[in-house]
């Protein structure tokens, strides 16, 4: 069957925005177009692909089948375009999906080994939590992405070579030098102000996990983006921040980490990137930097 690859791609535009006005939008063509092109496509397949109403917009079951098969062929199709223009303008490109705190205390000396071996190559890093990156590396906006793992975000879709094993540890300043050496319960901590990071990031999924197997409502006082600050604020007695391990200053007089009577799981760091896509020779290379962790569960 001969159908025509914008079809496929306006159908793309409407199946993900579920409007025909933002999908004319991000297609710079007209809403009447955008209209007219579905139901060429839909009378091309002999399939109602939308469920049309004066509100909205929704897929059918037939709809929700296509679209799984189209996303990934787009996704294929901008990363070929992508490496193309790359190759010509620039030399050559890589792109990396990670966390400000992951870029700082863990990304930073392989980027700097794999500048000093390429000099000429651009290197482009996207910031987001782990839960956003993921999205970052299915949409094709990037490479491979450095996050947190597990990750229930990820499917098989992607390739994860795990790097590094932390602990996130809870963390207080000498406005609590009371509690120095002390071991606290889940329930115990709960009742003093928690500084965590904000929702939709794996670090605050996870805490809120743990305090839900032990029946415990999480409320923190203080949600931000960033680890440092939640340190910085940690540091002069807003309450007790929880942070990975490998960002806490060493040494630092002025914080100390306070023990809890449960365990906390061991979390990892993992490189994620698509072997389903072709990889270009700089983005291999970059990988092979990285060792893998031994199997275990975690």
């Amino acid at each position: 069957m001969d159908i025509n690859y914008e079809l496929y791609k306006v159908f793309y535009y409407v199946a993900t925005t579920l409007s025909f006005s933002e999908a004319s939008k991000k297609l710079y063509i007209s809403q009447s177009a955008v209209s007219q092109s579905i139901k060429t496509l839909e009378g091309k397949l002999s399939q109602t692909l939308f469920i049309r109403s004066t509100k909205k917009v929704r897929l059918t079951a037939e709809g929700e089948i296509l679209l799984r098969h189209i996303e990934p062929a787009l996704s294929l199709i901008r990363r070929g375009e992508s490496q193309l223009l790359k190759s010509v303008t620039t030399g050559g490109q890589i792109s990396i999906g990670a966390s400000d705190t992951i870029c700082r205390y863990f990304l930073v000396p392989y980027i700097e080994r794999f500048h000093e071996a390429f000099p000429n190559l651009h290197i482009k890093i996207v910031n987001s939590t782990s839960i956003g990156c993921v999205d970052l590396l299915k949409s094709g906006q990037v490479d491979l992405i450095v996050v947190n793992y597990p990750n229930a975000y990820l499917n098989n879709l992607e390739t994860v070579k795990r790097t590094r094993r932390f602990r996130d540890v809870f963390i207080a300043g000498n406005a609590y030098n009371y509690l120095r050496g002390s071991k606290l319960s889940f329930s115990e901590l709960s009742e003093y102000p928690l500084l965590m990071l904000e929702k939709k990031s794996t670090t605050s999924e996870f805490l809120h996990g743990l305090f839900q197997q032990h029946q415990l409502e999480l409320v923190p006082e203080i949600e931000l983006s960033s680890n440092d600050l939640l340190i910085d604020l940690a540091r002069i007695g807003l309450g007790i921040a929880f942070v990975p391990d490998y960002c806490v200053p060493k040494d630092a007089d002025d914080l100390f980490v306070i023990n809890t009577h449960e365990q906390l799981p061991e979390r990892e760091l993992a490189v994620v990137y698509n072997d389903k896509l072709s990889l270009s020779p700089a983005v291999t290379t970059f990988l092979n930097y990285f060792e893998s962790l031994p199997s275990q569960n975690v």
